[in-house]
């Protein structure tokens, strides 16, 4: 049975949409961005009646500041009380064992937050850990782009009759060519560290060709996540969308959810 839900949360009122069964292992939805509960393509809603006919009970909801919630949105980085809010108004419902899914920068909320909303495991997909400096896509992505390109002789013929927006091309070479700085983002550093230190089961799905999941396994394999990757375990889909969009996503994003609904409330830290 799917129902609205209101809590409190800081003196506002969130609200969100359980997905009601018979399992005392849940899944709590973290929203990305400025996303509603439903998702991209209600793509949050369709996989919260599919886990729920598994029978397993699952919570989405708005933030602060977002959809039907109350207050002022302030981001993925001030939203640690909303998680705790959501996650006690799941247990207050009957659920036992918490597990938390979000995509993006809500991932990267997940990866921060989770502790002190005492969340048992962690589903993250496409984390956000790159923050931007110009409007251009992530240097790893532009990298894995051109690369990909270069082996399509469709994109040379592209270049040579000139199809190709040469300004673009001029600033993804521009920026691809510059030096890497030696000292992490913060954001990426944050990360690591939070990564490092969780005392619960970690996976994170990538979207093989999606920007966000290119800039994060690009990120990871700087020495500051060093003291992480014992503590998660990755899982790529060969894909560019960054919200699982199509049927065949969806499938394997709905296995992957089930397999770590499905892991005995016992089981330790992934890696160990």
């Amino acid at each position: 049975m799917r129902k609205l839900i209101a809590f409190p949360c800081a003196g506002e009122t969130l609200l969100g949409t359980l997905d009601e069964a018979a399992e005392t292992t849940g899944l709590l939805v973290v929203s990305g961005g400025n996303e509603i509960r439903i998702g991209a393509h209600r793509g949050m809603a369709l996989l919260a009646e599919r886990v729920a006919r598994a029978d397993y009970p699952v919570l989405r909801f708005d933030r602060r500041g977002i959809g039907d919630s109350t207050g002022e949105n302030r981001g993925f980085e001030s939203s640690a009380e909303d998680i705790a809010a959501a996650a006690r108004a799941f247990r207050e419902t009957g659920v036992e064992r918490i597990v938390a899914y979000g995509n993006c920068d809500a991932a990267t909320a997940l990866a921060f937050f989770h502790a002190q909303a005492g969340i048992d495991a962690l589903i993250l997909a496409n984390p956000w850990s790159i923050e931007p400096s110009d409007e251009m896509p992530p240097a790893a992505a532009i990298r894995a782009r051109y690369a990909s390109k270069l082996r399509d002789p469709k994109e040379w013929l592209r270049l040579l009759r000139g199809g190709v927006n040469i300004a673009n091309l001029v600033n993804g070479l521009r920026k691809i060519s510059q030096k890497p700085s030696q000292v992490p983002a913060d954001l990426s550093a944050h990360m690591a560290v939070a990564l490092a230190e969780t005392q619960v089961p970690v996976t994170i799905l990538l979207a093989r060709g999606d920007n966000t999941a290119i800039a994060f396994a690009d990120a990871f394999r700087d020495p500051v996540f060093d003291a992480a990757r014992g503590k998660v375990r990755i899982e790529q889909l060969d894909s560019d969308s960054h919200s699982f969009a199509s049927a065949a996503d969806k499938r394997w994003l709905l296995e992957k959810v089930l397999d770590q609904l499905a892991v005995p409330a016992k089981a330790g830290i992934s890696g160990e």
